[in-house]
């Protein structure tokens, strides 16, 4: 076959369809195989970004960070001018630093890589003269895509046919309402919303069938341009910007210390070279170098424990964001029911006539879980229904809630949600009112079935006028391990919510039987006679939201966060996909719609709450020893330079030198790499927490000094007790410095008390005693010389074992005070303007 000819969607949208046809070498009939494969390997992919793990790129963010940089200049000085041995060990700590952040980043995207493989969209193309489903990358210029309602559409398009069709396009244009799609070519100058001959990537199909040949793939498209254009830059989290908050205090804070330090060795006239290692070491000292590394560590661990779970969060700072969901929206069908849909009987004088009707009224026989029903029932009329002729077809959609299907006698049969059918009937005998409401009752679902008998065409008016001839009945049983997970959810603190399309007293049956407190229920029309201020009030005391359209979900969803809480939405449907942008976590699953997928932050490979429980638990346990870290680093750093200060204004010497404080801070950090691996208190985890950086600083400047009352003490030790001259002096404090922040770990890591109400975990002891065993045994090693350490007298240790006791037990007192004088956080917070803005332009460059 010859080579197409280049075409945009706005040149194919002006020409007639014949002619774009030629231009692209194909036909109504699709691409061969061999062809499909011949063009895709000179296009390439149909993908605006994949995710492939790629070294260099992980490796030049680790080398972003300003105290990296800070570092490397810290090296290179202490080489030129002599320091070999500080130089070899700021060498050690960037090394430490990128390396570990490195290798944890790269195997977090390896893995991420790895379960992004496992989600796929695939969509209907006719290849070989039929209709098959591929995967959307491997579409090509010339393929036909056939669309169907919910579908995204997965290049740009030229409309071949269109039945109906209308499609979303708010994501290119910002315009909420659907345009309705044609077959005929309009000008080229027309704008994007009126090339209505198009259906372009990343839009929804909300309404109709079509089908339509590919002209654009990939960053070649409408869209992809656009994304192209903005860059692959993903939104910051909460989290993030707690860290970037912590970051800038403790920038601040080394900078007034630095400072001050060199002017003080300035002012004592001391070197200005010494001066200016000393105060560079102050600077890199009150910073945990490796905090990068314990985050990553954190959530690269969870991300592979999700991973064994079935859950693939898109991007690792959104385990985190699992954390902070205080209000979980979800859907009713196959989360809290089992999701098996079984054809229990038909309620009409005549039941198996009931059932053929509902049996031809259906686009294909498993278009959806209550047609697959119907169909494989035991003896279901299969071959009669198979003898009916369709004249037409009006497909299903959500604001209607009603599909019918016109046969070539002029019968018109239309199914549908029981009240939206029953407002069409011309009457409705009470009786089956009577037997709508005692199935209702009983959790069961029920469709209702109408004809009207000499309709010519389909048409607005057609669904008018009804008869009806019956009700289906269907069940769907509460699932078995939901009532366990719903408990599990409320021992974290998060209330669920059920959003649902079915009937209020069908889903307060299932609630019921799960122990799901029903609380107020709302419908869809109570929601329209609501204004946005009374919603808010009743919203937060309704458990139970029924017969709701697309945007009344995001409605619902944008009013509890209206309210400053965190809230998350868990669905799997075209009509999920407004809510789940709306919502602070949109969860999906992988058996669910594109939309639903392309709209979420985290998918669930297995439609289960106790897999939300589990990701939620984990989300709090990464933050928790996160916030450990920090607790302890800041305050034993901020100590132990507050005391170099200190010392450094009365002493005729360097408290300490400056290879000394940087390997003092190595050994520190090093201990600290364990924490990922802690155990967390359960009340830690029993509810949302937030980034506080007022209390970082409070329990800096606590705690800090507490730590250098005893550097202080230990200086008067060395000084007056052993006499000490500046190689022992500095060795002295060396040891007890690090014995003292490195174990005060035990006691800060919870706010019960240590070891016997909360035992750290093994690795993180064993790290934190090794640790402290290298600084004692260091003195008394070859290396000792060469880092300016001499041996200690054997009453030191005697001493310092004092100092250690008395000063775990004044830390564990002042802890017990501080937390009691100190607030809680707050479990909820107002959301920054354009919060959701950017994480729905993150979503959308994501890989068709």
């Amino acid at each position: 076959m010859a080579q197409p000819s280049a075409l945009t969607g706005r040149v194919a949208g002006a020409l007639a369809v014949p002619e774009v046809l030629d231009r692209l070498r194909t036909t109504h009939g699709g691409l061969s195989s061999a062809e499909a494969a011949r063009r895709r390997a000179v296009v390439g992919p149909n993908a605006l970004r994949t995710h492939h793990a790629q070294a260099f790129l992980v490796l030049v963010r680790q080398l972003r960070s300003p105290l990296l940089l800070l570092l490397a200049v810290t090296a290179v000085a202490s080489f030129f001018v002599g320091e070999r041995t500080d130089a070899v060990i700021i060498g050690a700590i960037l090394f430490a630093s990128v390396g570990l952040g490195f290798v944890n980043e790269f195997r977090a995207e390896r893995a991420a890589e790895a379960l992004h493989d496992q989600m796929r969209h695939h969509t209907l193309v006719i290849r070989d003269g039929a209709s098959v489903s591929v995967d959307v990358v491997d579409l090509v210029p010339g393929d036909v895509v056939i669309l169907r309602l919910g579908a995204v559409v997965p290049a740009d398009l030229r409309l071949l046919a269109a039945d109906d069709l209308e499609c979303s396009e708010s994501v290119l244009t910002g315009e909420g309402l659907p345009v309705t799609k044609t077959v005929e070519p309009v000008s080229a100058e027309s704008g994007l919303a009126e090339l209505t001959s198009c259906a372009w990537m990343g839009t929804v199909v909300a309404a109709g069938v079509g089908r339509g040949v590919v002209v654009a793939t990939g960053g070649r498209t409408e869209f992809g341009r656009i994304a192209v254009g903005l860059g692959q830059r993903q939104p910051e989290t909460e989290f993030q910007r707690g860290l970037r908050r912590f970051s800038m205090l403790l920038v601040k804070v080394a900078a007034v210390l630095t400072v001050g330090i060199f002017a003080v060795n300035l002012a004592l006239h001391r070197p200005i070279l010494d001066a200016l290692l000393f105060s560079l070491a102050i600077a890199v000292g009150i910073s945990p170098q490796l905090l990068p590394a314990v985050v990553s560590t954190s959530l690269a661990s969870g991300s592979r424990l999700l991973a064994r779970r079935k859950v693939l969060v898109k991007r690792l700072v959104c385990i985190e964001d699992l954390g902070d969901i205080e209000i979980l929206f979800t859907d009713k069908t196959g989360t809290l029911t089992e999701g098996r849909i079984e054809f229990m009987r038909a309620l009409a004088p005549d039941g198996a006539q009931v059932q053929l009707l509902g049996m031809v009224c259906c686009d294909i026989p498993d278009g959806n879980p209550l047609d697959a029903a119907l169909w494989s029932a035991p003896g279901a009329p299969v071959a009669e229904a198979r003898r009916y002729t369709k004249a037409g077809v009006l497909p299903f959609d959500h604001d209607r809630r009603l599909v019918s299907v016109l046969t070539d006698q002029g019968l018109l049969i239309t199914k549908g949600a029981p009240e939206a059918v029953l407002s069409r009937c011309a009457a409705v005998p009470p009786e089956a009112l009577d037997q709508l409401q005692h199935e209702f009752e009983a959790g069961h679902r029920v469709i209702a079935v109408a004809t009207r008998d000499g309709v010519p065409e389909l048409g607005p008016d057609a669904e008018r006028g009804l008869s009806l001839q019956g009700f289906l009945v269907f069940s769907d049983p509460p699932k078995t391990t939901a009532r366990a997970a719903l408990g599990e959810l409320a021992r974290l603190g998060i209330a669920v919510k059920v959003i649902t399309g079915d009937n209020p007293a069908v889903a307060a049956r299932v609630c019921a039987d799960l122990g799901l407190p029903a609380g107020d229920v709302l419908t869809g029309p109570d929601l329209d006679a609501l204004d946005d201020e009374h919603l808010d009030e009743v919203v937060a005391r309704t458990t139970i939201f029924a017969r709701v359209d697309p945007e009344q979900k995001a409605r619902i969803v944008r009013a509890q966060r209206h309210a400053g809480l965190d809230v998350a939405f868990l669905g799997d449907g075209v009509n999920d996909a407004l809510a789940l942008h709306a919502a602070d976590v949109g969860i999906a699953v992988d058996s669910g719609a594109d939309v639903a997928k392309d709209a979420a932050d985290v998918v669930l490979l297995e439609k289960d709450l106790q897999v939300l429980a589990d990701g939620v638990s984990q989300g709090r346990r990464v933050f928790a020893n996160t916030v450990k870290y920090v607790l302890m680093g800041t305050s034993s750093n901020f100590g132990n330079m507050f005391s170099a200060a200190g010392a450094s204004a009365f002493l005729s010497f360097l408290p300490m030198l400056p290879s000394q404080i940087l390997l003092n801070n190595l050994l520190y950090d090093s201990s600290q790499l364990a924490i990922p691996t802690d155990t967390v208190d359960a009340e830690q985890l029993a509810r949302p927490s937030r980034w506080d950086i007022g209390l970082i600083r409070r329990f800096m400047l606590v705690f800090g000094p507490i730590s250098s009352l005893f550097d202080f003490a230990t200086f008067f030790v060395m000084l007056q007790l052993f006499h000490a001259g500046p190689a022992l002096f500095r060795t002295g404090w060396f040891v007890e410095s690090l014995a003292t922040q490195t174990l005060v770990l035990f006691v800060i890591r919870t706010r019960r008390s240590p070891f016997t109400r909360s035992r750290p975990s093994v690795p993180l002891l064993l790290a934190a005693l090794t640790v402290v065993a290298v600084g004692a045994l260091l003195p008394a090693t070859p290396l000792a010389g060469d880092l300016g350490f001499t041996a200690l007298p054997g009453g030191f240790f005697l001493t310092l074992l004092a100092m250690v006791i008395a000063y775990l037990a004044l830390v564990e007192l002042g802890k017990r005070r501080f937390f009691r004088a100190t607030a809680p956080a707050p479990t909820s917070r107002p959301h920054p303007p354009g919060h959701r803005i950017h994480r729905r332009a993150a979503r959308f460059s994501t890989t068709p």
